[in-house]
C-alpha cells in the first residue's frame, strides 16, 4: 500500500531523515521505532505532505512525494499528530464531524460512522457536547484518533498516540489500536513505548539518526538484543 524509497529530509542544513526505505502492505501495523530526534515524526509529516523531501513516496502505486496535505488527506491517509490538536472551543461533535471535511456528500455514511465512533470511544458520546479543550489528555487523544477514523482514511498515521498518558490510559488507547487493526486497518505507528508497540504490530522499522538501522517482524526486533542500543541511538 505504502513505499518510501530513498527517502530524505532536512530542515536547513541539518538531515533529519536520511535515505530510508520503509513498506506497509495492506492490513498491517507497522511501527516505527527511535528514539527522540531518531527520524521518525519527520519521516510521518513527509508521507503526510507537510514536509518537503526528496525521494519517493507511493500510495497504491501513485507517486505522493509532492502532494499538499490536503491531496493526501483527501487520497486517503490521516494522521493523528503527536500535539493532539483538538479544536479546543468546538464541541466534541463537532471535531468529529470536521474529521469527515473529506465526505462533505457522504451524509448518511458520517452520520453512521459517528454511531460507529461512538461505540469505539463511549466517552466520546458522554462528552459530545462539552468544548474539547476540557477533556483530559486521554479523552484528546480519543477524540483526534476518533477525528481521523472519520475520513474513513485506507492508512493511518498515529505519532506517539501514548505520549503523557498515565500507564491504565495508554493500555486503554493500545487496546483502541488493537481493534482497529482487528477491522484491517493498515496502521503506520511512531511510538516511543517500544515494547507496547511490539506487542501490536505486524512489522518493525528502528529508526537512529534519521536512518534505518535494523527491521523485521515485530516478534524479531523484540527479541533482538541490540534493541535497547539501538532505540536509544547508541
Amino acid at each position: 500500500m505504502l513505499k518510501v524509497e530513498n527517502l530524505s529530509v532536512s530542515y536547513g542544513a541539518i538531515a533529519a531523515v536520511k535515505k530510508v526505505d520503509i513498506e506497509v502492505r495492506e492490513g498491517e501495523l507497522v511501527t516505527l521505532l527511535g528514539a527522540n530526534g531518531a527520524g521518525k515524526t519527520t519521516t510521518l509529516l513527509a508521507i503526510a505532505g507537510v514536509l518537503r523531501n526528496s525521494g519517493k513516496i507511493l500510495f497504491r502505486d501513485r507517486e505522493i512525494s509532492h502532494w499538499s496535505p490536503e491531496k493526501v488527506a483527501h487520497a486517503g491517509i490521516a494522521m493523528v499528530p503527536e500535539t493532539r490538536d483538538v479544536f479546543a472551543d468546538l464541541t466534541v461533535l463537532e471535531n468529529l464531524r470536521l474529521g469527515a471535511f473529506t465526505r462533505r456528500k457522504d451524509t448518511q455514511g458520517c452520520e453512521k460512522d459517528l454511531a460507529g465512533m461512538f461505540e469505539l470511544f463511549p466517552i466520546l458520546e458522554e462528552r459530545r457536547t462539552q468544548p474539547a479543550g476540557t477533556l483530559s489528555g486521554g479523552e484528546q487523544q480519543q477524540l483526534v484518533i476518533a477525528r481521523a477514523l472519520m475520513s474513513r482514511p485506507q492508512l493511518l498515521l498515529l505519532d506517539e498516540p501514548s505520549m503523557g498518558l498515565a500507564p491504565a490510559i495508554v493500555d486503554k488507547i493500545f487496546d483502541y489500536i488493537a481493534r482497529l487493526k482487528q477491522t484491517g486497518l493498515t496502521i503506520l505507528l511512531v511510538e516511543q513505548n517500544a515494547r507496547k508497540a511490539l506487542t501490536c504490530a505486524d512489522r518493525a522499522y528502528v529508526l537512529a539518526l534519521g536512518e534505518v538501522a535494523a527491521s523485521g517482524s515485530a516478534r524479531e526486533i523484540s527479541e533482538s538484543s541490540d534493541l535497547a542500543a539501538l532505540y536509544l541511538g547508541g
